[in-house]
């Protein structure tokens, strides 16, 4: 049977279902106020949640390490690179700035 990863507008829901009819069957007969505003079959029959993402973890995460990811991925694209660090981290713009630079320096 499929997973299903259902958004509405105040929950989100993973479920097993026959088919999208069915997991939609499931919000409305849980939750019969809520609007389905997304409905995704995932690939695979389980679901993961990062707990490093929802801020959960007790290690800190090494910004240098996070800043030269996002260098890769941008591929030595400054500018991209500040703004994946941004999102990844929540850092403010200069905060972002610095920490890209600093790392381009050293040689990413």
């Amino acid at each position: 049977m499929p997973l299903f990863e259902i958004e509405t507008n105040a929950h989100i829901l993973i479920t097993w279902a026959e088919d999208e009819a069915q997991a939609k069957v499931v919000v409305h007969d849980n939750y019969p106020n809520d609007d389905v505003i997304r409905l995704t079959k995932r690939p695979r029959n389980s679901w993961v949640i990062s707990k490093a993402a929802l801020g959960l973890t007790d290690q800190r995460v090494d910004p240098c390490l996070v800043a030269r990811d996002c260098l890769s991925k941008a591929e030595g694209d400054k500018v991209h690179a500040i703004r994946l660090y941004m999102n990844e981290t929540g850092a403010d713009l200069d905060k972002a700035r610095k920490a890209i630079e600093s790392n381009m320096v050293l040689g990413w």
